[in-house]
């Protein structure tokens, strides 16, 4: 395109990934590809694992062949932690789980990270090897421009859009909701730490929302309905599907406290600009132009 160069590949190919990676020559590298949902991984746990743990172990290799990248963040998930329940929300040091296949990959990904920055990249040698690595996690990100399936807010506007009622199966379930520029504030802060030598961010990291925006899947959908207004409608459904976390909450207090970054948007406003994004899509509108906007406002 004319604002970036794209490559579609599987970084399920480590060749293939190698090559890109080296005829782009990076300094700064983001690792974000996945299978993502949850109740795919149950349908496809094989792929998800390839996906999920190879594809991070291809992106680590394809690093190391790699000449002049100075920062690497693997971004996983907040569901990478072993399951508990309250009081409060999870933090870096806590051990790795899952109950699914694609939570487990995650913190599978998480585990093979912190091999290879142990084995390969240790923080300690940095001015050696020159190339620091860290893992973010964030929460339930929501936003524009998100048309995955099986996911609560897409599901919910697309429904809303065709005047449908959208079937809710988890309503009491708690998530840590957050705008999708917040996180991605927090790995641009994080890159530049590490872009620029300092050790110490080489390690985990959560960037997750406020407290009080960790909240039931119930409660976004009704204050989403009441923004999308006339034909939006939802009921609780008593679908039956296999295991999912009912609480998940992260503790972001460490790169409060290190990073200086903090959660630009409450939850009303991420939900108030998710619906205005799909008004203003499905109006027509320069989708471009509103993305530039928000990125001024949220400082990206």
């Amino acid at each position: 395109g004319d604002l970036v160069t794209s490559l579609e590949g599987d970084v399920r190919d480590l060749d293939a990934l190698s090559r890109a990676v080296a005829g782009a020559a990076p300094e700064v590298v983001f690792h974000l590809a996945a299978q993502a949902l949850v109740r795919p991984s149950y349908a496809d746990p094989v792929a998800t694992y390839a996906a999920n743990v190879m594809g991070t172990v291809h992106l680590l290799e394809a690093v190391r062949r790699a000449r002049g990248v100075r920062a690497v963040v693997c971004v996983t998930s907040d569901k990478v932690y072993e399951p508990r329940l309250g009081p409060s929300g999870y933090r870096e040091g806590e051990p790795m789980g899952g109950h699914d296949p694609y939570s487990s990959s995650k913190g599978c990904a998480e585990l093979v990270t912190s091999a290879y920055r142990r084995s390969f990249f240790p923080p300690e040698r940095l001015a050696e090897h020159g190339v620091a690595v860290a893992t973010a996690r964030a929460g339930n990100v929501i936003g524009g421009g998100d048309w995955a399936t099986d996911r609560l807010v897409p599901d919910l506007l697309a429904a809303f859009a065709a005047k449908d009622t959208a079937r809710i199966r988890a309503p009491d379930s708690i998530r840590p909701w957050q705008h999708v520029l917040d996180p991605l504030a927090g790995y641009l802060a994080l890159a530049q730490r590490l872009h620029a030598g300092e050790a110490r961010a080489a390690d985990a990291w959560n960037f997750g929302p406020s407290d009080e925006d960790a909240r039931p899947v119930c409660e976004i959908a009704g204050r989403l309905a009441a923004l999308w207004g006339a034909g939006a409608a939802w009921e609780s459904a008593a679908i039956t599907g296999p295991h999912e976390a009912p609480w998940l909450e992260l503790d972001a207090s460490k790169a409060r406290a290190r990073l200086a970054w903090r959660p630009r948007w409450t939850l009303e406003e991420a939900l108030a600009e998710t619906v205005a994004w799909r008004r203003a899509f499905l109006e027509g509108k320069d989708m471009r132009d509103a993305c530039r906007e928000r990125l001024g406002r949220s400082g990206v």
